[in-house]
């Protein structure tokens, strides 16, 4: 069984690049008529990445609303992330939580994160996601297991965005209550990923590559990709983000796989953006990954304002956050003030949120999925 690593060597940025520059408007609307009835190649996903094809944007987004309605109706699953431990041994350059950073740290006790993920459940939300910084000595994976314990029976739902894990270990959260898992590779470019990553656990680039796969083979249900749009030069990463959520579906066809679209944002620190995706070239993405992958899951964060998420939904999108916050604490335990790990730009309720999303004709989901072995606990 080839990993992802094999996958994308496969690929190389050369050949990318020409089949990018070689492709025409006629190209991409003819991807786009093959889109309606078979499965696209991971090249037509290339031709539906080129510039020929903002020319026919607007066909695009037709093929894609298209497809999203035949997959996945008007629903739209809502989730909020629970921040427990900001302390962090990375030196990302892009990162908030960047440990060079002169901030407020903080890191929740498992009662301290009992109480904050108590007060998400009161609010109505399932669906929850566990993020840490890169501190494994302290916010280890038993920590991250014992919060995920002590809070199971609240939700319907809990997920992690954490830091690379073993398989083992992976297992051993599954078996705490984790059903899902968020990780993003930041950019699939080696060279750059060097670079962004100076210092830290979080520089080995291979194993972070190959977290999904690690956890796919411990049992996780549900896997996100994603790369951060700005780092580097736009269709390759979007490629790359898009191979591997593909990959990731032919190799472990009874995993759940989504894609998340984040776009870099203001956050503590100092970084420029040398690689900026405007607002077309956004929705380009979006849409060629739901013509590419139609069966995929789309994420898109409160890093998007809430225009711009309304606007992407017809277009793929089928999961937001609501009740953001991307700091440590605040919600029912002390707040330190800090700037979190980014700003964010959408920071709708999830009350406003439900009724935005049933004022445009969607269904809001807060429950999509429940472990059986979790509710019959709760229930007895």
């Amino acid at each position: 069984m080839r990993n992802f690593e094999d996958v994308l060597a496969a690929w190389p940025v050369a050949n990318r690049d020409e089949i990018i520059e070689k492709t025409t408007r006629i190209d991409v609307l003819r991807t786009l008529d093959k889109a309606e009835s078979a499965a696209l190649s991971p090249a037509d996903f290339l031709k539906l990445l080129a510039p020929a094809a903002l020319d026919v944007l607007e066909d695009m987004a037709r093929r894609a609303h298209e497809l999203t309605l035949r997959y996945f109706g008007r629903a739209v699953s809502i989730f909020t992330p629970l921040y427990i431990s900001d302390i962090c041994t990375n030196q990302c350059r892009y990162c908030g939580f960047n440990a060079k950073n002169k901030q407020p740290r903080r890191h929740l006790s498992v009662e301290e994160a009992a109480a904050e993920a108590f007060a998400i459940a009161d609010q109505g939300f399932q669906h929850i996601l566990i993020l840490t910084g890169d501190a494994p000595k302290l916010a280890s994976p038993q920590y991250i297991a014992d919060v995920v314990k002590r809070i199971r029976h609240r939700f319907a739902s809990v997920g992690i965005e954490v830091y690379s894990l073993s398989e083992a270990e992976y297992k051993s959260l599954i078996d705490a209550g984790v059903d899902s898992m968020t990780m993003f590779q930041e950019t699939y470019n080696p060279e750059l990923y060097a670079w962004l990553h100076p210092a830290g656990p979080k520089k080995d680039y291979k194993y972070r590559l190959n977290a999904p796969e690690r956890s796919a083979r411990a049992g996780m249900r549900s896997i996100g990709v994603g790369a951060l749009l700005g780092l580097e030069v736009f269709a390759r990463d979007a490629f790359a983000t898009g191979l591997h959520a593909w990959h990731l579906q032919r190799t472990y066809p009874g995993v759940e796989v989504s894609v998340s679209v984040p776009r870099i944002c203001p956050h503590e620190g100092e970084f420029e953006v040398a690689q900026g995706v405007d607002d077309r070239q956004f929705v380009q993405y979006v849409t060629a990954l739901r013509c590419f992958l139609p069966r995929a899951g789309i994420t898109c964060s409160s890093r998007e304002s809430a225009n711009t998420r309304d606007h992407l939904l017809p277009l793929g999108v089928t999961r937001v956050s609501a009740g953001v916050s991307t700091a440590v604490g605040g919600r029912a335990t002390e707040d330190l003030h800090n700037p979190g790990q980014f700003e964010i730009s959408d920071n709708r309720s999830l009350e406003k949120m439900m009724a935005d999303l049933t004022a445009l004709g969607y269904q809001p989901v807060l429950k999509d999925w429940e472990d059986p072995v979790v509710r019959e606990s709760a229930e007895h």
